[in-house]
């Protein structure tokens, strides 16, 4: 069985987009997707610098239109996408808005209005308080834990195969910083996000979010809250409003991928980081990650391979 997965706010990187422009018709879609993001997605995707695109109102939206423009690179322009392709998709943090999207949840537009209005509420969430997040990397799960609590930190990112990322504000994090529990990473994002300081922001998308008509699931998708897959669209749209608050649970995801079976997973664009959770977590699965237009072959020969068998 196979997955199709959407990476989150951090794995973007200055010019990630520019080979994809190549392919003919991905740079008038990201056109006219960046009318509904309103931004120039096409300009923030290639010739954009680290900090402009570690913007959170910036960094949401071109992640869900590149990983959706990968996606259709993939698939053909039969996104969503139909059961005979993928049996799974999930995406951790934004990269469920794309996941949304491949499992007929949202349309692209609806998906990308609504991540604009996302992006823009917890960038300004975030400037009320000096915050941020520091992913621990290995150690033992319960100190982890137990020194984030200390720190008056959340784990909001527990993603498995050891890595539990921590958030809070600037002062919590250097304090957990010189003394960690584990190896320590700070990431490239803005804000505490998946924590009460995003309360503001969760309650402005819950107010966006009412004048929407989701469809319900094609496919088998999964949630961040408790990795559950999840039946009805307007249940899905109600968990998206409230993850923003909510610590991921990205181990329960891949619990989920492996109590159902998945033997295969694609990343979509910018992949790596969801593939490489997988690698040490789901032992034996095959997978590809969507970084430029050369591995589409690889990933279209795995999706024939799945679907064969």
């Amino acid at each position: 069985m196979l997955v199709i997965v959407a990476p989150g706010q951090g794995a973007q990187s200055p010019g990630f987009l520019s080979a994809w422009l190549e392919i003919p018709g991905v740079k008038d879609r990201l056109s006219a997707w960046s009318e509904v993001a309103q931004l120039d997605l096409v300009s923030y995707g290639t010739t954009a610098d680290a900090d402009e695109i570690r913007d959170t109102s910036v960094a949401q939206p071109l992640l869900v239109a590149a990983g959706l423009a990968a996606a259709e690179a993939l698939l053909g322009p039969d996104v969503p996408s139909p059961p005979d392709r993928a049996g799974v998709v999930a995406g951790h943090s934004v990269g469920e808005f794309t996941a949304a999207v491949l499992a007929g949840v949202l349309t692209p537009e609806q998906a990308l209005a609504l991540v604009r209005e996302r992006g823009q509420a917890m960038a300004k969430a975030a400037s009320v308080t000096r915050t941020g997040m520091t992913a621990l990397l290995g150690g033992d799960e319960a100190e982890v834990l137990a020194a984030i609590e200390r720190h008056g930190l959340t784990p909001a990112n527990i993603n498995g195969a050891g890595q539990i990322v921590a958030a809070g504000t600037i002062e919590q994090l250097d304090a957990l910083a010189a003394d960690p529990p584990a190896r320590a990473r700070p990431l490239s994002v803005a804000g505490a996000f998946h924590t009460h300081h995003m309360a503001p922001a969760v309650e402005h998308l819950r107010a966006e979010a009412a004048a929407i008509t989701p469809g319900d699931p094609r496919v088998t998708l999964l949630s961040n809250s408790d990795g559950a897959a999840v039946t009805s669209g307007a249940e899905f749209v109600g968990r998206l409003v409230d993850q923003v608050g909510r610590p991921v649970r990205w181990d329960r995801c891949m619990a989920t991928m492996q109590d159902l079976g998945v033997t295969a997973m694609i990343e979509l664009l910018p992949g790596g980081t969801l593939t490489g959770l997988a690698k040490r977590a789901l032992r034996g699965i095959e997978t590809v990650a969507l970084k430029t237009p050369d591995d589409l072959e690889a990933a279209r020969a795995l999706i024939s391979k799945e679907t064969a068998q």
